[in-house]
């Protein structure tokens, strides 16, 4: 007779489970990360709005008052109300607006120059436009004070435009450079193998393609300029020519800080930032789906 050992099937359960239990700690360990990042990121600018609406007691009390229990908008009027309010506003507009207009047109052009053509120095130019952003505003400040005096550009807002463009620039067309070297040649190509011509194929096909690229820039440069101190508190030295960053300023005296009135400015002054955000980052979907061809 012959006997049939039975073998015990291997348990294969835990071999498995284990991998996987690892991979959701490890998941959740990224995930709790994220959240204390995320948290010790929004934690000023929570701060910052909270004690905008905070009364002069609670904001001066050394027990912290965490949240508003007496919301108060006495801070926001007495930000409102004070002087050259809506001069730096205007002034504000005014160069914000400007530098990324100049700043998409000049860096898209450059960007496509060195993107699609090839020509003697290009590379140079490259390493020239890094070199440009590693070296710190605070270096440039007084030989670019020099230069602005004698060409008489200093306490305008024309001179405070082109010093922002100094700055803005070389990270706009670095950007816009790599937005065009990622749309595939062939795109353009088969424009114009169906009847386009190169400037039809150029603002059919490429242009909508650069959205998301054009959007990120704007935002860069709008950003820069708009909450940019250093050089609008060196340049502009009249009070009606401020920015509201050197605005901002102004609520710091010899007698203290009045922490009410300024922590309403700055709220006041983030704004904006949020409202263009909110209007242009649509055109970033749009863009990664508009000018694509059919196969």
């Amino acid at each position: 007779m012959s006997s049939v050992t039975q073998i015990a099937p291997t348990p294969v359960a835990p071999a498995v489970t284990r991998p996987r239990s690892r991979k959701r700690l490890r998941k959740a360990g990224w995930n709790v990360l994220g959240l204390v990042v995320l948290a010790v990121m929004v934690f000023p600018v929570y701060w910052m709005v909270s004690t905008a609406f905070k009364p002069g007691h609670d904001i001066l009390s050394y027990t912290p008052q965490w949240i508003p229990t007496h919301p108060v908008l006495s801070n926001f009027t007495d930000a409102i109300h004070q002087q050259f309010f809506w001069n730096a506003v205007k002034n504000s507009l005014i160069v914000t607006t400007v530098v990324v207009v100049l700043s998409l047109v000049l860096a898209f052009l450059a960007a496509l120059a060195l993107a699609k053509f090839s020509f003697y120095g290009r590379k140079p130019f490259i390493v020239v436009i890094l070199g440009v952003q590693m070296v710190p505003l605070a270096a440039l400040i007084i030989p670019l004070y020099i230069l602005m005096s004698r060409v008489h550009q200093v306490d305008k807002l024309s001179g405070v435009i082109v010093m922002y463009l100094t700055f803005v620039l070389p990270f706009a067309v670095w950007t816009l450079r790599g937005f065009l070297l990622g749309v595939p040649k062939e795109l353009e190509e088969s424009a114009m193998v169906d009847g386009a011509t190169r400037f039809g194929a150029f603002v059919r096909i490429l242009l909508p393609l650069l959205g998301p690229g054009l959007v990120a820039t704007s935002i860069f440069a709008f950003i820069q300029a708009w909450n940019e101190f250093i050089i609008a508190y060196v340049f502009l030295h009249t009070p009606e020519k401020q920015t509201l960053m050197v605005w901002l300023a102004s609520f710091t005296t010899l007698r203290g800080t009045d922490w009410g009135p300024l922590m309403a400015g700055a709220t006041l002054c983030s704004l904006p930032v949020i409202v263009f955000f909110v209007l242009v980052q649509r055109k970033i979907a749009f863009g990664l789906t508009a000018g694509a061809v059919k196969g």
